[in-house]
């Protein structure tokens, strides 16, 4: 057996005791999508945590194929946490284990190494990340990547790629020009075009009421809207807002992917363009963001020059409905004989711990046809490029997810996560031919009740 066990050997060494509070009760597997679609103990929290157990006392080497099969297999979902009597921290015990898959140099196949490639050489640049995004907007907004898909050749030869390109497409405005219509096939539309931009009107803000909004890589990269609306939401409730200009990417895929030093370098770089002596809110828009954020705490608990400010950090953090619910929520106007259903995103429930606020940003609209979603709570199967890397296991989760949206009956899913907006709306294309599905955040929907409300008017 090699002497292979680095980070994770430390990590565990360091936090034995989150480690050992797994009583191995069971209590989590119908709460793991992948041990519901696998049957695998080993595809459990519990089956996880004795491989982590094992390979921490030096039964199983690090780099055994079973370990780095099972542990990469693992969504991150994090909702065994939520159902752990024990309170194990498993999000953090798996970004351990994935950290030391990587410090051994595992094999890896050709997707993981392109994506360390990314990560290392444009995520961690904020200029070369921009121009990334900017040419997907360019091969999206030019129906480049819609061309593409209507070819079937791609779909037969290289499915992941085509997937990828559909999750691109999906990140394209489903609300456009304020109107519904269609009948039988409700739409929703509600954008006003980028050259007569929308303002507050009326709506006087304080210095108590500042707000500070966290852009995020993806949301402003494919996502600027709703960035956009959040601004305008949070005006119209009489906040103040700022954008840090300095900030960068928020550190998840580094994470999840185990590079938990490049993570530490974005959430340095974060702090300080956050710095805020008066303590304003961090408002997020993204569940997988915000939940990161929030993990700034830990991050860096071994940092001495920023531990302290990274936990005052973490505790500033909030989505956007935790933020309105707190404060409350000025409702707005009908926006239309619509019915929506909502999907949680996993890590805005189990990792910002945000359940209601999201309903009740949507129930500040009046006489909305809002119907439960069976299954909410559960993961999609996005998890950041999850359903890149783990393509089989995520179209299974995917769909079960899209069988429970078709039941409901809905025409419009909100979902607090550009991840998961994406891959449901992918998904609804390409497997479950729900081509007339509109996928949209909770935010856009309330934007579009705001300006229907009058609260809005648009510049000369």
């Amino acid at each position: 057996m090699n002497d292979n066990h680095g980070q994770l050997s430390s990590v565990l060494e360091r936090e034995e005791d989150k480690l050992l509070a797994c009583v191995h009760c069971g209590l989590c597997l119908e709460a793991c999508p992948t041990y519901l679609h696998t049957g695998d103990e080993n595809d459990s929290p519990r089956g996880r945590i004795y491989l982590m157990r094992a390979v921490e006392e030096k039964r199983l080497d690090v780099g055994a194929k079973t370990f780095e099969r099972h542990i990469n297999r693992c969504l991150g979902c994090r909702a065994c946490e939520q159902a752990c009597p024990a309170g194990v921290q498993y999000g953090q015990l798996l970004e351990a284990a994935r950290a030391d898959l990587l410090q051994a140099k595992a094999r890896r196949k050709l997707p993981a190494r392109l994506l360390h490639l990314a990560l290392n050489h444009i995520w961690l640049s904020p200029a070369r990340l921009r121009f990334a995004f900017a040419s997907s907007r360019l091969a999206r907004d030019t129906k480049l990547v819609r061309l593409l898909l209507g070819t079937r050749l791609l779909a037969r030869l290289w499915p992941r790629l085509n997937f990828a390109l559909a999750l691109l497409d999906s990140s394209a405005p489903s609300l456009d020009n304020g109107a519904i219509h269609g009948e039988g096939r409700e739409r929703l539309r509600g954008r006003a075009p980028a050259s007569a931009p929308q303002r507050v009107c009326e709506t006087p803000a304080s210095e108590s009421q500042r707000a500070l909004i966290f852009k995020g890589c993806v949301m402003d990269g494919l996502f600027a809207r709703v960035n956009r609306a959040t601004q305008r939401v949070l005006e119209a409730n009489g906040y103040a807002v700022a954008a840090p200009r300095s900030q960068v990417c928020c550190g998840a895929l580094h994470a999840h992917a185990g590079d938990l030093e490049g993570a530490r370098q974005l959430a340095r770089r974060n702090i300080e363009a956050f710095a805020d002596t008066a303590g304003a809110p961090i408002i997020t828009n993204a569940g997988g963001c915000g939940a990161m954020l929030c993990a700034y705490d830990h991050l860096l608990a071994g940092d001495p020059g920023y531990a302290a400010q990274a936990q005052a950090f973490s505790a500033r953090v909030r989505d956007i409905s935790q933020q309105l619910a707190a404060t409350g929520i000025r409702p707005g106007a009908k926006i239309g004989d619509v019915t929506i259903t909502y999907d949680a995103s996993c890590h805005l429930l189990y990792g910002q711990h945000a359940s209601v606020e999201p309903l009740q940003m949507l129930k500040a609209i009046p006489d909305l046809k809002l119907v439960p979603l069976e299954g909410s709570e559960r993961c999609c199967g996005g998890a950041g490029v999850y359903n890149l890397m783990e393509t089989a296991l995520s179209e299974k989760v995917l769909g079960e997810k899209l069988d429970h949206i078709k039941a409901t009956g809905a025409t419009v899913v909100a979902t607090g996560n550009p991840g998961c907006h994406m891959q449901i709306a992918a998904g609804a294309r390409l497997l479950a031919g729900m081509h007339g599905l509109i996928v949209c955040h909770p935010v856009e929907l309330l934007d579009e009740s705001y300006r229907r409300a009058g609260f809005y008017h648009r510049d000369a």
